[in-house]
């Protein structure tokens, strides 16, 4: 009771929509046995610069490969992923080395140039209770990530990184892809699964999964609005803020109760 007191406490004080819905049973949430965080504009928040020059980029390889300019946002727009469009198309052969060789094509940018070493992200990471596992959870490709964590400089705090390549080249949306997440971390009670991401799509999967959300950055890159989550339990503006709604992820507070 004692328990179920304060984490209803603390539900109150992070304005949790677990709190919020009025339609749930209240409950007693189990401790996560893994953390996914998802990377692109998630771990790190450059105003979109990456994600922008990764789209300029795959513009650049699909008009190499004979795409018109404008054509690989409608195979995405149409499929997917890019990717699928292009195997559907016939541009690309559906064997794992043209894709493996696409996908890096794609993600070929340099990283160092956008991304800095973030003290404050590693100290937040080293913070959390060093029992829960945490991965990288991406729609990009392994490569791309370690790329990005190695900026950051926290490539060593992730059990492991689970990619495109690692989903069968699903979507990350799919319920394959989260599948696969768990299979890979382990679990297999989707309730003990925590997700940071910055894609309401995502999320929106991941509650349908039964896993728990969190929504990273409020602002909707195309309009400036702000963005309401309601699949994820919490919303914060940067991946910094996670104590703020989670604070039982971390090794005080673990200690504290």
């Amino acid at each position: 009771a004692l328990c179920l007191y304060r984490q209803y406490t603390r539900d109150q004080e992070t304005k949790s929509r677990f709190h919020s819905n009025p339609t749930s049973r209240y409950q007693l949430r189990l401790k996560p046995l893994v953390l996914f965080f998802d990377c692109d504009d998630c771990l790190y928040f450059d105003n979109w610069t990456i994600v922008n020059a990764l789209i300029e980029r795959v513009e650049q390889v699909c008009i190499g490969r004979g795409l018109k300019p404008g054509e690989a946002y409608e195979l995405y727009k149409e499929y997917g992923t890019v990717l699928k469009g292009m195997i559907a198309k016939g541009y690309l052969e559906d064997t794992d080395q043209a894709k493996g060789d696409y996908l890096e094509a794609v993600h070929d940018i340099p990283i160092h140039d956008y991304l800095s070493t973030d003290l404050k992200l590693r100290q937040l990471l080293c913070s959390m209770d060093p029992t829960i596992p945490k991965y990288v959870f991406t729609a990009g490709i392994k490569s791309h990530a370690e790329r990005c964590l190695t900026a950051l400089g926290i490539q060593d705090l992730f059990v492991g990184i689970i990619d495109v390549k690692a989903c069968g080249y699903e979507s990350k949306n799919s319920r394959a892809a989260f599948q696969t997440a768990m299979r890979v971390s382990s679990v297999e009670d989707p309730r003990r699964c925590v997700f940071f991401d910055d894609c309401v799509k995502n999320l929106k999967t991941a509650n349908e999964m039964g896993w728990r959300g969190i929504l990273v950055g409020r602002k909707n890159r195309y309009t400036g609005e702000v963005i309401v989550c309601e699949d994820a339990e919490n919303d914060i503006n940067c991946i910094h803020d996670i104590p703020l709604v989670f604070p039982e992820l971390f090794k005080q507070h673990t200690m504290d109760e």
